[in-house]
């Protein structure tokens, strides 16, 4: 897994398109119990090299009831976003992960990964990528029928402090999603 590891940091696949240069930001390990699916790094991500060490990760965390040294321990999370590096800015936010890495490099993590028991998809990227046909019209339905996915996958909307109107619209999502995903993560740690 480390040589594997090493790879994919080095990847200059995109770099042309990368306004920051390329970064790969990522954590696993052969023993990881829970995988963790997100986007892209951000600013903050991409400056620091530490995986979802933004707003977005604090309030991840509170959903997930895990501390930062739990959730940053290989071990027991593996973190692999659908980009793994800072893809720019558009109208609305960042820019959609690079669409090279996905395809190019999870299948090769995923087999060094045989312990994953969960594997959190956060936003539509992941959602359309790992349950294709199976993903419901949109992201709200998807994360409001998670239990159809279960028990390999637990769809979640994005963390970003952007999606806090939606929560709102969404109180079900604290109410039920959020308990459940608690739950089902105390078990496996």
């Amino acid at each position: 897994m480390k040589q594997l590891l090493d790879t994919i940091r080095d990847c200059r696949l995109c770099e042309a398109h990368l306004p920051l240069g390329p970064r790969p930001v990522l954590a696993a390990s052969r023993k990881s119990k829970v995988l963790v699916v997100g986007q892209a790094p951000g600013t903050k991500v991409h400056a620091t090299g530490i995986p979802w060490n933004d707003a977005s990760g604090r309030e991840l965390r509170r959903w997930m009831g895990v501390d930062a040294e739990l959730f940053y321990d290989p071990e027991v999370f593996g973190i692999v976003p659908m980009g793994f590096c800072y893809p720019g800015k558009g109208q609305g936010g960042d820019l959609p992960p690079r669409p090279e890495c996905a395809p190019t490099w999870h299948g090769a993590i995923l087999e060094q990964m045989p312990d994953v028991q969960l594997t959190l998809l956060i936003g539509q990227y992941a959602q359309r990528y790992y349950l294709g046909k199976e993903a419901k019209k949109n992201l709200t339905e998807t994360v409001r029928h998670f239990t159809d996915y279960l028990p390999g996958f637990f769809p979640l909307v994005h963390p970003s402090p952007r999606n806090i109107r939606w929560q709102r619209k969404n109180p079900w999502f604290e109410e039920q999603v959020v308990p459940e995903l608690k739950h089902r993560l105390a078990m496996i740690i």
